[in-house]
């Protein structure tokens, strides 16, 4: 485990939700605070919103990647090159975890879409794998950093 995937861990443990976790361990680093970035990734906790779509964990990967690597510009080119970033992202994240949808990781567990999120207790993180997959996603993006050889990070 690396220091940053225990501090999103923590963060995860500590209220933050999935998304907020893996993007708070990179803003900083990245050119965002950190209020703003746990503000950017709020709405993604959870699968979207407790939509329980993409899991959030792999939503604040891709807004890490986003600053790390996206350009501004319109340019077909650049846009398909970030694109293809993402696509592995999400590969390795699926050949990890079985699949990137927050419904289907969290299979034959209670995950109900009601807005307001479940406690927090111990029972909820024995149950759920979401801190561990908020380690995998902070693992996988500093991995993927590392072969890209970022001037970022």
């Amino acid at each position: 485990m690396s220091e940053k995937s225990e501090r999103a861990k923590e963060l995860f443990k500590s209220g933050y939700n999935c998304s907020q976790a893996v993007l708070g361990v990179f803003c900083e680093e990245l050119g965002l605070d950190f209020e703003t970035a746990m503000k950017l990734a709020s709405s993604f906790g959870a699968g979207m919103g407790r939509m329980r779509e993409v899991c959030g964990t792999v939503s604040g990967m891709f807004m890490a990647a986003g600053l790390a690597f996206a350009s501004a510009s319109d340019s077909p080119v650049e846009k398909g090159e970030h694109y293809k970033r993402i696509q592995e992202l999400a590969k390795r994240f699926k050949d990890k975890n079985g699949s990137i949808i927050c419904r289907e990781l969290l299979q034959g567990i209670e995950s109900s879409t009601n807005p307001i999120p479940s406690a927090r207790t111990e029972t909820y993180y024995k149950k759920r794998p979401c801190v561990e997959l908020v380690g995998d996603s902070v693992e996988i993006f500093e991995e993927f950093l590392k072969e890209s050889k970022s001037k970022v990070i």
